[in-house]
């Protein structure tokens, strides 16, 4: 009995706190844009993925919109060429972790070869990463410690449309996105993961609300444009 209550009082301190209080308390943590205009931010995690993510950014070219793409190391590292192409058309590109693992499954010394390993693969590709967003937007205890180590500004996000989940529909991605929307807005979306045919709605739903909400007068802007990144 005793053990297990070490185990509840180690997971608290390492876990559930840490994560409460950056989620909700820290400052530093980016969350919005540093705007007062019509201006918001597209956000996507999980890729990039050689069936979706090209498929993204064809609607994203033919809108002429830009977004922050936050990339799994491993994945990035298999698809150079669409990485590449994000770069090439104007994206945002952010670290997502080396597998998407999630932070409350790491001991500190995973945590530390999780960041190192990742910022290796994005030198070796000559990338400069300047952003990072863990995976679910979970954190233990000493994540924020290497984000900082590696000069990385933590992105959340404001608006959350649960495409991921095999429960939501086309139209809840672009209800929950368009009832929300204001400006300095960051929006989270997914192009890869998931459930079964989770990315292609999300795509789907792009293709009829990003004309919608250009033509409300939107602008669509990379994060480190407007969020007060810190670039030392």
């Amino acid at each position: 009995m005793k053990g297990f209550v070490l185990i509840v009082i180690c997971f608290l301190l390492y876990n559930i706190i840490p994560n409460y209080y950056y989620r909700n308390k820290y400052k530093k943590i980016i969350k919005t844009l540093n705007t007062s205009l019509k201006e918001i931010a597209l956000t996507f995690d999980d890729g990039p993925d050689p069936v979706y993510t090209e498929m993204l950014l064809d609607i994203l070219k033919k809108n002429n919109v830009k977004a922050t793409f936050f990339l799994v190391a491993d994945k990035a590292l298999k698809n150079k060429e669409i990485v590449k192409r994000m770069i090439e058309e104007g994206h945002g590109i952010g670290l997502h972790s080396l597998r998407h693992k999630s932070a409350w499954l790491s001991f500190p010394w995973q945590t530390s070869k999780d960041f190192g390993k990742s910022m290796k693969i994005f030198k070796e590709l000559r990338y400069n990463i300047r952003l990072f967003r863990p995976p679910w937007g979970t954190f233990n205890l000493v994540v924020p410690y290497y984000a900082k180590k590696y000069d990385l500004n933590i992105v959340l996000w404001s608006i959350e449309a649960k495409d991921w989940s095999k429960n939501t529909t086309i139209n809840q991605i672009k209800e929950r996105i368009y009832k929300k929307v204001k400006g300095g807005d960051i929006i989270v979306l997914h192009d890869s993961n998931g459930a079964k045919g989770a990315p292609q709605r999300t795509i789907d739903a792009l293709r009829e609300l990003i004309p919608k909400l250009i033509e409300e007068g939107y602008e669509f802007v990379l994060v480190d444009q407007k969020a007060g990144v810190i670039n030392e």
